[in-house]
């Protein structure tokens, strides 16, 4: 295999890791780092009244999801009503109804909403029939008026829709706006106005109202004011636009409630109906977040990733996903620094024994296990044994030492002592085995050497294994291993000098003797 074919083939790898990478974090909103928190909101509209000792009934309009907010885990709170939810002209509502009630009466409403990411679909609507609400005396003058010097100054509906807003939001106002308002104009009388007066012109048009999401981390329940917004009709589009600052569309962190020009809750049977909404921003785990995002917009990519998998099958891979890691740092410490170790990949699986025991006590057992073990094995050299009985009877040996120093442990206070009972007995075993036969051959320089080697390569794989940050990428972005797995056969093509041969040819250098 030429060098361009490597390169070639760790580039696509390369690519295509970063690339699933960063679709995950920028479309898909997963966090990168573990404590990475999102914002959702808890939305509660409360709606209390007295009834009067008969039939109640009390109609509310509810929200709906929209193609950036999903409205999740919605409760209705009662005593002894009857619930009925229905969609009537787009808009969903809740309605309340008991046989007979008496006194102060309190129902809520409440849900969770979430900020999803879909992609934008244009659907053509045909535009609806307007039905013109005619002015009545002086006020169809004005109306007529204040129209035509609108649309002189526009060229389309946009224009003229940003044209009306402009005169009905001027200081001063102009007299036919004056008229047209009446005495103390608020927002929500803007709004009427500018849908009249664009059916008056023959462009459809609604009244919409919501709420604004604010992204805010204090956690308390606010009373939230309605927000009102006009929507008209042009191009085969509903269109938004603020009736107050003229902006179009609207903010995205508002939310539709209802639209027309009804009331938000209406009651029957009873009297001093009180609505009061509130919302309550609040944090969640940024990975529990993007999940229940994904649930929602379901892409091909979350259907087929770890979270998909049973719980404990995903606390399984947590920890396996974390021995490419361990592997990368032998390759490092093996073919650029030039450590010897026992075995490509017993360190590596050493080093996850270490995460039960810790580093300390882990490095501390396995020496004692390995040199008693290494003591038995030479003794065992000399009964002139076959290989496959003499594995067996090391690995014997080796549970029965990790059976003594638990006992011994426990009876000294010594919990961690019992951790060593989760090393894995078969790569001890092979490491005793190993050492011995480096220790007949090449002489018991060589054995500490590779065995002090194995220690350090798992000391510092359990390390690094051990970081959090690491363990969140590799589980939540598994396609990171692809970068991994370019940078490893990069890395084996490396032929050239290790670091420890700078400390092995020192004299060579012209600094010592020759």
């Amino acid at each position: 295999m030429n060098r361009l074919h490597l390169y070639s083939l760790a580039a696509i790898l390369a690519v295509v890791g970063m690339s699933l990478f960063a679709y995950k974090v920028y479309v898909l909103s997963f966090p990168v780092f573990p404590k990475t928190k999102a914002q959702v909101w808890n939305v509660e509209a409360r709606v209390s009244f007295v009834a009067q000792d008969k039939p109640v009934k009390v109609t509310m309009f509810i929200p709906a999801g929209t193609r950036r907010f999903a409205v999740l885990d919605e409760h209705f709170i009662s005593s002894g009503y009857g619930l009925v939810v229905s969609t009537e002209g787009g808009n969903r509502k809740a309605a309340w109804s008991i046989r007979k009630a008496r006194g102060r009466q309190t129902v809520y409403y409440q849900a969770v909403i979430r900020g999803v990411r879909t992609k934008p679909t244009r659907t053509d609507v045909e535009a609806p029939e307007v039905v013109a609400r005619p002015f009545e005396g002086p006020k169809q003058e004005a109306a007529k008026s204040l129209l035509q010097h609108v649309k002189a100054k526009s060229a389309d509906t946009p224009g003229m829709v940003a044209g009306l807003i402009q005169m009905l939001n001027k200081d001063p106002l102009d007299d036919r706006v004056d008229l047209l308002l009446g005495k103390k104009p608020t927002s929500r009388k803007r709004a009427e106005l500018a849908v009249r007066l664009l059916e008056a012109a023959g462009v459809p048009a609604r009244l919409v109202q919501g709420i604004h999401l604010q992204e805010e981390k204090q956690q308390f329940f606010r009373k939230s004011e309605l927000l009102c917004w006009i929507e008209y009709h042009d191009n085969k589009q509903w269109q938004s636009c603020d009736p107050i600052r003229g902006k179009t569309p609207v903010p995205n962190d508002w939310i539709a409630w209802w639209r027309g020009s009804g009331e938000l809750a209406e009651l029957s049977g009873g009297e001093k109906l009180k609505v009061t909404v509130s919302v309550s921003p609040k944090l969640e785990e940024g990975v529990a977040s993007a999940i229940l995002r994904g649930e929602i917009s379901k892409p091909l990519l979350l259907r087929f990733s770890l979270f998909s998998l049973p719980v404990n099958t995903q606390a399984v891979y947590r920890v396996m996903l974390l021995v490419p890691i361990g592997a990368f740092v032998l390759v490092l410490l093996r073919n650029i620094v030039g450590i010897k170790t026992f075995g490509t990949f017993m360190p590596v699986l050493i080093a996850l024994a270490f995460r039960e025991s810790g580093l300390l006590w882990g490095l501390l057992l396995f020496s004692v296990v390995v040199t008693l073990g290494l003591v038995i094995r030479f003794y065992l050299e000399r009964l002139k044994l076959l290989v496959v009985p003499r594995l067996a009877a090391v690995l014997i040996v080796v549970v029965g030492l990790m059976a003594v120093l638990s006992i011994v442990s426990q009876n000294l206070g010594l919990h961690r002592g019992l951790s060593v009972a989760l090393f894995p007995m078969v790569i001890l075993t092979m490491t005793i085995e190993r050492m011995s036969i480096v220790w007949e051959e090449r002489g018991p320089t060589e054995a500490l050497i590779s065995g002090l080697g194995s220690m350090l390569t798992a000391a510092l794989a359990f390390v690094v294994m051990n970081v959090k940050y690491i363990e969140h990428l590799v589980f939540v972005f598994p396609e990171l291993l692809l970068v991994l797995l370019a940078l490893t056969l990069l890395v084996g093509r490396y032929s050239g000098y290790r670091l420890m041969d700078l400390f092995r040819f020192k004299a060579l250098s012209g600094g010592g003797p020759t």
